[in-house]
């Protein structure tokens, strides 16, 4: 079994799903891994939300069209799940181990460390509270 057999690949918008796809896909490929990309709708625990559910699902499914069209182009089996949760690393963690997934794949989102700070870093939760490989890919813009 390899490491990109069942990928999780966390996207949060369509920019994020463009740098991930492009970091990821090659790999996947190369494995004859599949790809399952996941967007969570993080619930605010009580706090109303910014926007409607509806706009959110609508989000999510352009997100998903960008992931679908790299994933066929690339000859890569891809599926998509939408969750949603309250504390976005433990959603991806549940998703990856109701799909069986080999490995978590993303690529790290910009924001100052006084974002990270004040809204929690999830990049540092999937680093450092998984059981299961996380493969942090570099993000070619950055390059």
């Amino acid at each position: 079994m390899s490491l990109f057999d069942r990928v999780v690949i966390p996207v949060a918008s369509e920019k994020d799903a463009e740098a991930t796809c492009d970091a990821a896909l090659e790999r996947i490929e190369s494995a004859g891994g599949r790809v399952i990309a996941l967007h969570v709708i993080e619930k605010g625990g009580g706090v109303p939300d910014k926007a409607s559910v509806e706009q959110r699902e609508e989000r999510a499914d352009d997100i998903f069209d960008i992931v679908r069209k790299r994933c066929s182009d690339a000859g890569i089996s891809c599926e998509t799940k939408l969750a949603f949760g309250t504390d976005v690393a433990e959603t991806i963690f549940d998703i990856a181990d109701e799909v069986d997934a080999t490995a978590i794949a993303f690529t790290p989102r910009g924001g100052s460390r006084w974002v990270k700070l004040l809204t929690g870093d999830v990049m540092l939760s999937l680093i450092s509270d998984t059981n299961r490989p996380v493969v942090v890919l570099p993000d070619a813009e950055e390059d």
